[in-house]
């Protein structure tokens, strides 16, 4: 059994649309407690965490039978993984001093770079529609940052910046990835951001380097041990990711992608309302008309694509 292949397989829209919501409930629940991580360790700890606590999951996974662990293009593959750990850091990072609806935001911005990046560097036309997804989309990130952003310095780039790498990624992966089993791509993520983290935390060890204050102790603390009190939320956001990305690649398996991105948008509802609900995360108005333009764009993208594959010959 070979289930998380990346080869196409009959669309199930249905079933697409609720493994990719459920995946953004679960992703939109456990990432609110990176904040809470952030107090005891730093995050290339988390990262480096995160790889040994998943990797047993994926390889248990493919010797269970779901999915390869070799990839076809090693360097490809390497190359996909170190964007989006790079990118996930960002986002990951960004947490720890804004709310997850701030973070949140600047991450979706990746269907935008995506179509900037698919124009300007794969030399593709995009119509006026898209044009005017992106245009929207920026607004929506100058509402949400609003005047808080201002106050955030140049952290409040940090999720902005984890979009665009995430979203050149996303072309990696379509560029130069076809084929490659979910399982390999997931444990690819999973050793570059381990690999990102012993970088770093081996720099700031050598450097001695003193830690900062609030949010950015979590960016300059050196290794942590023992780690109790970030235990219990270190552990369920390992196993949460892994169900998460699960069910999401699971989406674009059975699901026509341009149906399925349009559904990943939930997380901008759940991540938020997760945060208010647990965390007391307050989102304003203005937030929340910034998330809407954003995620507006996104489906705008999203409806173009699906309308500009339907044009195309079979």
């Amino acid at each position: 059994m070979d289930s998380l292949m990346t080869t196409s397989q009959t669309h199930r829209p249905t079933a697409a649309a609720l493994n990719m919501v459920g995946a953004m409930c679960v992703i939109g629940a456990i990432d609110i407690y990176v904040a809470v991580i952030a107090q005891t360790i730093s995050v290339w700890q988390f990262l480096i965490m995160r790889l040994l606590l998943a990797a047993p999951i994926v390889f248990a996974l493919s010797a269970l039978g779901f999915g390869t662990l070799r990839p076809r293009r090693f360097g490809a593959v390497a190359f996909r993984s170190t964007l989006i750990a790079i990118g996930m850091f960002c986002y990951f990072g960004a947490l720890a001093f804004m709310p997850i609806a701030m973070a949140l935001a600047g991450l979706f911005t990746s269907p935008i770079f995506v179509l900037l990046l698919t124009a300007f560097v794969l030399r593709q036309r995009i119509g006026p529609w898209r044009i005017i997804a992106v245009a929207v989309g920026f607004a929506g990130i100058l509402v949400v940052l609003g005047p808080s952003g201002g106050s955030l310095g140049w952290v409040a780039v940090l999720p902005v910046l984890g979009g665009i790498l995430y979203a050149s990624g996303v072309v990696a992966t379509r560029a130069l990835c076809d084929g490659e089993s979910t399982l390999t791509l997931l444990l690819g993520i999973f050793v570059a951001q381990g690999a990102l983290g012993t970088i770093v935390l081996g720099a700031i060890t050598v450097i001695d380097l003193p830690v900062g204050a609030g949010g950015m102790a979590f960016l300059t603390r050196g290794w942590i041990w023992p780690i109790g009190e970030a235990w219990p939320y270190l552990l369920m956001q390992v196993f949460g990711s892994v169900v998460g990305v699960g069910l999401l690649n699971r989406a674009y398996q059975i699901g026509e992608a341009s149906h399925v991105a349009i559904f990943e948008y939930s997380v901008m509802i759940f991540g938020p309302f997760f945060g208010w609900m647990l965390l007391g995360q307050p989102v304003t108005w203005l937030q929340g008309a910034g998330i809407a333009l954003i995620i507006l764009a996104g489906v705008i993208i999203a409806m173009r694509s699906r309308e500009s594959a339907a044009r195309l010959p079979s």
